[in-house]
């Protein structure tokens, strides 16, 4: 009998286990979910935003690497999913709720910069010739938030599941794009666009010194 109510309780603790694990794995497909809708949603707010800078003579560079950069954030979505479910990443608690927080945090600075450009933003590179550059809302601070934003959000999102070998390979392939998408935004936006910024770091905000 004791054997047998011993065999339950293990039983129970391992169903307990289970559903434990399941539930994680469903959150962070949930999750996942959610950001391919808020990339869709993007794609479509660039393409609307992209025919009003081309109505008002907008000019566009850096086509040959924004190709890449769709299949690499979307072989990136691919790869937290395949990496969780295929390797079998559990949830590694105090690490997993600190890479949300990352990934949350990485979320609210995008939008951030998104509303401060308003129909100026896009995940393309076109400029309106004439038009001064953005230097409110998170550009008082940083030069590209929305990369810092990025970096974030791929270190992040595959840890907040375990997915340390897909943070690790896309934050290496992101550096590289980030330095090739980089240095084409900032000749594409010109000499005005590099003196309104001359004294903002790229990345990092200053601490203000006393």
């Amino acid at each position: 009998m004791g054997r047998d109510d011993g065999h339950g309780a293990g039983l129970r603790r391992g169903d307990g286990v289970a559903a434990m694990v399941t539930s994680t794995h469903a959150l962070f497909l949930g999750f996942m979910a959610a950001l391919v809708v808020e990339r869709l949603v993007e794609l479509v707010l660039s393409k609307r935003n992209a025919a009003r800078a081309f109505a008002r003579g907008g000019v566009e560079t850096g086509q040959r690497h924004y190709r890449f950069m769709v299949v690499f954030h979307t072989l990136f979505l691919v790869a937290c999913v395949a990496e969780v479910f295929l390797l079998r990443r559990g949830f590694p608690g105090a690490w997993g709720w600190a890479a949300l927080a990352g990934a949350v945090l990485a979320q609210g600075l995008r939008y951030w910069a998104i509303a401060t450009l308003g129909d100026r933003w896009n995940s393309r590179i076109i400029v309106v010739p004439g038009l001064a550059p953005v230097t409110g809302g998170p550009y008082r601070f940083l030069r590209h938030p929305n990369y810092v934003a990025v970096v974030l959000e791929l270190a992040c999102v595959p840890l907040i599941h375990g997915a340390w070998w897909t943070a690790l390979v896309f934050s290496v392939g992101n550096a590289a794009l980030l330095y090739v998408r980089i240095r084409a935004e900032e000749a594409a936006l010109g000499e005005v666009y590099a003196q309104a910024f001359s004294h903002r770091p790229r990345f990092i905000p200053e601490v203000p010194r006393g």
